[in-house]
């Protein structure tokens, strides 16, 4: 309060606009995510009700016991873990590569080549190119297609490279005196100095292949490969899942008060709590990555 009270008349206004507009992006980022919750662990009947859900009611768990029987989820969380993963870990590598090149100052035509990679932010094939590109070189409704049109992010190299200018330069001289060659210095001197940079990228990428539906909508045909995400896009928008259908009509018994509803409920958390639980492990690096990312031209 002594603090609130030293403030001049337009910083405490500024303090208290800022605090209500945050408390309300926070209202608006968790209530749907709460309803959601809420009505998946809700019994039929409190699901269907009309109105704001802040919690369960009669909390039950036959919604999520049923959705994992849902054989379209588990491909979907198959091919969605192979595409975050082994797209992260390329995306990272790739332009880990790229950053170390373009933070050397000696590194001829060095402003040149930054600038043909930051015009790839502004300036795009299209659509139509893309596609016609990806079944050109035959990726096209393979799983590489979900992976390789997204391996080089320029902003996100962008940051890491300022990153690596900030690593002082001697440590590099006196590795290289020592014999090491730049492979060996990328690897075994500058990337462990960039835990909280590389925590921040791999973050923000796991974050896109877990999401991203779009291209997994266009470039795969074959059911055996679609993501999780298309398959909750299917099950929500378009109201056309037959596993579902098929639970709705061998429903017997207790499961005979199933409603699609609480399914879908559960099946979205299933599908949102996974990537959720990896935050809190690398929240540490993550706001020092960003800060040191972005303050070094």
């Amino acid at each position: 309060m002594s603090w609130f009270s030293r403030m001049t008349r337009g910083e405490a206004a500024f303090q208290v606009v800022a605090v209500v507009l945050v408390t309300l992006l926070g209202v608006t980022t968790l209530y749907p995510f709460i309803h959601v919750l809420s009505v998946s662990l809700s019994s039929p009947s409190e699901a269907m009700r009309p109105g704001v859900h802040l919690w369960p009611k009669a909390l039950t768990l036959d919604a999520y016991v049923h959705a994992v029987r849902l054989n379209g989820i588990w491909i979907g969380f198959a091919n969605t873990i192979y595409r975050t993963v082994i797209g992260t870990l390329l995306s990272v590598f790739v332009m880990s590569l790229g950053a170390y090149a373009l933070s050397k100052k000696h590194l001829p035509h060095r402003s040149a080549y930054t600038m043909l990679v930051v015009v790839t932010m502004f300036f795009s094939g299209g659509l139509i190119p893309m596609f016609l590109l990806m079944k050109g070189i035959g990726l096209y409704d393979t799983r590489w297609a979900l992976i390789i049109p997204g391996l080089f992010n320029t902003f996100y190299m962008l940051i890491m490279r300022n990153f690596f200018m900030s690593i002082p330069g001697e440590l590099e001289e006196s590795a290289k005196m020592d014999g090491a060659g730049d492979f060996r210095v990328l690897f075994q001197l500058v990337l462990p100095l960039s835990k909280p940079i590389l925590a921040t990228i791999s973050l923000w990428l796991a974050v896109h292949h877990w999401n991203e539906w779009f291209n997994g909508l266009i470039y795969i045909q074959d059911q055996s490969k679609v993501v999780l995400q298309i398959y909750l896009r299917r099950l929500i928008v378009e109201n056309n899942d037959s596993d579902v259908q098929f639970l709705m009509e061998q429903a017997t018994g207790s499961m005979a008060q199933i409603v699609p509803e609480t399914i879908k409920a559960a099946v979205l958390m299933i599908g949102t709590i996974p990537i959720l639980l990896i935050f809190p492990f690398i929240q540490k690096h993550f706001v020092k990555g960003i800060m040191l990312g972005s303050i070094k031209g």
